[in-house]
């Protein structure tokens, strides 16, 4: 049987040899449809299947507290450390649960402060994820216990950010929040609990309180990352109600913890690693990618159902000679697998290259967990070579299957090739294209509406200039600058000093950027009665905030810098807000109330702040939503809230930012500025960055869909041509002229074309909704987009039926008549 095979094998490398052009063309189109589907399978094994590198990741669970009355997805999945313990001790399905908090750590680099995420970790965590420093050594159970000597790890990160990976800073003395800790380690890459990059070890026990995050109060502390490790064999629906026990039974001893009525819900760490429009995304790519490996497995049919018509009459005299249909069948397998296994390799080469390139190109903002390592994995690879044997047995076995029946001698006396559409495999090859056809209307409609929503989010009309514009938060130290009143004594000395830097247009303080969340409220409009909630956005800004940001006055006067200094209850309102509060009546002069105010500490109750000027709409909740109410007060009137400030430049942006923070540091060394980025960076990463990934990737597969489905195009037809030179032959003879029989080829070229794209326009129709909550801008059935996708596929499939039927134009009618 060994013999059997290599003799097939050499037979199949022969026989490929004689048909180099075709057979580069099948490998090509397997190679780019196995490299498609090799990358996206890695990226769906790397971002939802395997994200963590933590020990038993796929055991790891949270807790969560819904509250049916709220449209929530997870609900509460943090607790107090005595709730904590209590799970801990009481449950019956965990082997082991952990404890971790994110907390904003200052620490300071050559007398320069910067702002960090920390995370104060339970010791015992990192044994149970079976995670161990990169340099140093592990954290010990004793280093987070009451009075033992301050330590600290840092990520993999900002040991290259800030100490150039220098494996001297080991035991060195770093200040984190005002307390001096020894450096023992530093973490490997990969371990980012909250995308942390300081981690402060602490044993959580049931007395601790929020003194260990810097408060000033005894209140118990809140665990935000409370995590049970299931024990083997354990399901979910299991733990759901081992927990949902516990919880009614705590719900009875802090009943303001939660809601009256409630349910709880555990899920898996990993289910939870990727938000909800980055899965849609990766599935819908997955679709895609599927497509696009059906265009190619029809690709390879074509080719071997073509290799199986021609090669009839030597099958026939094979089977005269003795040879079993057994042995034909494999002979003809091995064809097909040798064309498959070439194209999987190639295509396994391919993904490696590309997933290089997007590892590099995914955007930090689309929902994953920072620890998912985008690489070619063994499943991914294992799937392939599934994918493979699967297209070598689908793709030969018919083919063989048909090349070994029928009757013997009609085969030996035939000429070897079937004639005009009399030829065995001809409607089965049509059915191909008009498939690849269909398939590819799909993915171009898919991509086309991607493309469109790129183009209306980067044109969107934001209602504010974003250029030049640098944006950085000020983080100060916990239990500093809490009041209003130290707040505006910072500022009032922090803001003339930026507005003074060279290249410095402009300068303001504000709770946040626009179109990012600041405060929520209702609000109050004397002698304006309505039945629903009046809500608006509620911004805290000083007087330079409408010239930095590029706000447009349309009536009245905006906020002056008196108004500021004197805590003036005046508000600047959006047109929006005019709108919807005051309708046709002029606001200015009218006053209004945040009810919010009159729940805050240090801040005015019951205040009516007079309405002095009427703005411009600017996009206050996303790019894809139009903008609600706004409204802007001085920032000095609560000390609410961190701060964020906003400098206009006339030169780049991030030129100026170390002289912004020499500047802060000769004011208050222990304040620091984070996440320092310019405006027009933090929209493209937030808004634009996922949609342009998604349409990278989507548009490279219709692409090379388009490429494979020319290609399908092309074969077909320059096998077409090949099988009926004869008969054109004898129809030039007999008169017919070369337009004649180009039209005739044309229109047979064509009828798969045809087909495919009303098959690919009625899938598209119905597949498309699914794009629905990634598009913006248009709608999922836009008929300019499948107008242009019908108008490009019929273009490019003319001109793949152009180049053989032109090329039966030009056949010696004398040749043709003798061609067999």
């Amino acid at each position: 049987m060994l013999a059997s095979i290599g003799r097939d094998l050499r037979h199949a490398v022969r026989s490929f040899g004689k048909d180099r052009g075709s057979i580069a063309l099948a490998i090509l189109a397997l190679a780019l449809g196995v490299g498609a589907s090799t990358v996206i399978f890695s990226i769906v094994y790397s971002m939802l299947i395997a994200p963590y590198p933590y020990r038993d990741a796929d055991h790891l669970v949270y807790i969560h507290i819904h509250n049916p009355e709220h449209d929530d997805e997870y609900g509460r999945s943090s607790f107090t450390v005595k709730e904590f313990f209590d799970y801990k001790e009481q449950n019956h399905v965990f082997t082991n649960m952990l404890a971790a908090n994110a907390v904003e750590v200052i620490y300071d680099v050559n007398s320069v402060s910067y702002e960090a995420v920390g995370d104060l970790i339970d010791p015992d965590t990192f044994a149970d994820l079976d995670v161990k420093p990169e340099i140093g050594r592990e954290a010990t159970e004793s280093d987070g216990t009451p009075g033992a000597p301050a330590v600290v790890l840092i990520s993999d990160r900002l040991w290259h950010e800030r100490f150039n990976r220098d494996p001297k800073i080991l035991g060195t003395t770093i200040t984190v929040n005002g307390t001096p800790r020894t450096l023992i380690a530093v973490m490997p890459p990969r371990f980012l609990l909250f995308r942390a990059d300081v981690f402060i070890p602490t044993k959580y026990t049931r007395d601790l309180t929020n003194r260990v995050l810097g408060g000033s109060g005894e209140q118990p502390l809140y665990v935000m990352w409370t995590v049970g490790r299931l024990k083997p064999g354990v399901s979910l629906a299991q733990a759901t109600a081992d927990c949902t026990v516990i919880a009614h039974n705590e719900a009875k001893i802090y009943p303001d913890l939660y809601p009256k009525k409630f349910y709880v819900g555990v899920k898996g760490v990993i289910e939870r690693s990727a938000s909800a429009s980055m899965k849609t995304m990766i599935y819908i790519l997955l679709g895609a990618v599927l497509m696009l490996l059906l265009i190619a497995c029809c690709n390879v049919a074509n080719l071997l159902l073509a290799r199986a018509t021609a090669s009839e009459k030597e099958m026939a005299v094979r089977a005269s000679l003795g040879a079993s249909r057994v042995a034909l069948i494999r002979q003809a397998l091995t064809e097909s697998f040798v064309l498959a296994a070439t194209g999987a390799g190639i295509g396994c080469l391919l993904a490696v290259g590309a997933l290089a390139w997007i590892k590099a190109a995914v955007p930090t903002s689309i929902g994953v967990p920072e620890e998912a390592v985008i690489a070619v994995s063994w499943g991914a690879l294992a799937a392939t070579a599934a994918i493979t044997m699967l297209t070598a047995l689908i793709c030969g076995l018919a083919p063989a299957l048909r090349a070994v029946q029928g009757d013997l001698q009609q085969r030996l006396m035939s000429s070897g090739k079937a004639v005009g559409t009399s030829s065995r495999h001809g409607a089965l090859r049509n059915l191909l294209v008009a498939s690849q056809v269909g398939l590819s209307i799909v993915l171009l409609v898919g991509a086309g509406l991607m493309l469109r929503t790129f183009f209306a989010l980067e044109h969107v009309d934001l209602g504010f200039n974003p250029n030049n514009v640098l944006v950085a938060r000020v983080v100060f130290p916990a239990g500093t600058y809490q009041t209003a009143a130290q707040k505006e004594t910072f500022f009032r000395q922090v803001l003339p000093r930026l507005g003074a830097l060279p290249g410095v247009a402009s300068v303001s303080a504000a709770i946040a950027p626009p179109s990012e969340d600041g405060l929520m409220s209702q609000v109050t409009v004397p002698g304006r009665t309505h039945s629903d909630a009046w809500r608006s956005s509620l911004e805290l800004v000083s007087e330079g905030y409408f010239q930095t940001v590029g706000l447009p006055l349309l009536r009245g006067a905006l906020l002056s810098a008196q108004d500021v200094d004197s805590v003036r209850q005046v508000t600047v309102i959006n047109r929006k807000l005019a709108h919807d509060f005051f309708g046709n009546e002029n606001p200015i002069g009218r006053t209004i109330k945040f009810d919010v105010f009159d729940h805050l500490a240090d801040t005015p109750h019951n205040a009516f702040f007079q309405i002095v000027g009427i703005v411009g709409d600017a996009r206050n909740v996303s790019l894809e939503q139009p903008p609600g109410p706004e409204a802007f007060v001085p920032y000095a009137v609560t000390g609410l809230a961190s701060r964020t400030l906003l400098l206009r430049t006339e030169v780049d942006p991030l030129s100026v930012l170390t002289n912004v923070r020499e500047e802060i540091a000769s004011i208050d060394q222990s304040v620091a500025l984070s996440n320092a980025s310019t405006l027009q960076a933090r929209l493209e990463v937030d808004y634009v960055a996922g949609p342009a990934f998604g349409l990278v990737l989507l548009g490279v597969f219709a692409g090379i869909g388009l490429i494979l489905s020319a290609i399908g195009v092309f074969s077909v037809m320059a096998y077409s041509v090949s099988l009926q030179t004869h008969d054109i032959g004898v129809r030039m003879a007999l008169g017919a002229q070369p337009e004649g029989v180009l039209r005739m080829l044309m229109l047979k070229g064509l009828r798969p074309i045809l087909a495919g794209v009303a098959g690919g326009l009625l899938a598209s129709y119905g597949l498309t909704r699914l794009l629905a909550s990634q598009i913006y801008g248009v709608t999922a059935t836009d008929p300019w987009t499948f107008g242009g996708v019908v108008i490009l596929l019929v273009l490019v499939g003319m001109t793949a039926c152009l180049l053989p039927a032109r090329r039966a134009m030009s056949v010696d009618p004398m040749v043709a008549l003798r061609h067999e």
